[in-house]
């Protein structure tokens, strides 16, 4: 008796490896955007200066400075950079490209707004801490942008696995079937029958 052999079979990939290595690209590129973008956020609203004015007899005057109080734009563009991050969940192809796209160039902005805090020489009290946190948060944003600028037309739609993916079964006179089940029900009350009762 003769034994018939079979090739052996190689590593075969695990089922679903590219869905499932598209998702977690799509869930770190969302969390870097939000965790970059609600970093800076945070960071542009901690006091950048503390100025201390002395008033000769009298007490001191303090006025402390956030990064928003001396770059207005700063703590905007990080809130517009968070709300994009939770939008990359709801777009889809070449829309949600775009918006990693303007996600990135945000991450920069706010990147650059944390540079100037730690390079500027502001008056008073200077804490680097704030500016530096700041300008690590764009970055964090600008990397989940550039990952979803570059990748995100690949990753899964929210809600795509509810969509319907097959035809409408058609009737044998080329009708789809919810036509045909439309066109029977207006008949059936034009005979003076109810349409719902089997």
């Amino acid at each position: 008796m003769s034994a018939s052999a079979t090739p052996a079979a190689g590593p075969s990939a695990p089922p679903g490896g590219a869905p499932a290595r598209r998702r977690r690209e799509l869930t770190y590129a969302v969390l870097l955007c939000l965790a970059g973008a609600g970093l800076a956020f945070w960071a542009a609203t901690r006091t950048w200066s503390v100025e201390v004015t002395p008033r000769g007899s009298l007490p001191a005057t303090r006025q402390d400075r956030s990064g928003a109080d001396l770059l207005p734009w700063l703590s905007a563009l990080a809130l517009v950079a968070l709300a994009g991050g939770g939008a990359v969940l709801a777009t889809r192809a070449r829309l949600r490209r775009l918006l990693g796209a303007l996600l990135a160039l945000l991450g920069l902005a706010v990147a650059a707004g944390g540079g100037y805090g730690l390079a500027a020489g502001l008056d008073g009290e200077v804490s680097r801490r704030w500016p530096a946190l700041c300008l690590l948060g764009g970055v964090l944003a600008a990397l989940g942008g550039g990952l979803t600028a570059l990748r995100g037309d690949r990753w899964p739609a929210m809600g795509a696995r509810y969509e319907r993916r097959t035809r409408p079964e058609a009737a044998p006179d080329g009708r789809p079937a919810t036509e045909r089940g439309t066109r029977e029900a207006w008949d059936a009350l034009d005979r003076g029958e109810d349409p719902t009762v089997s």
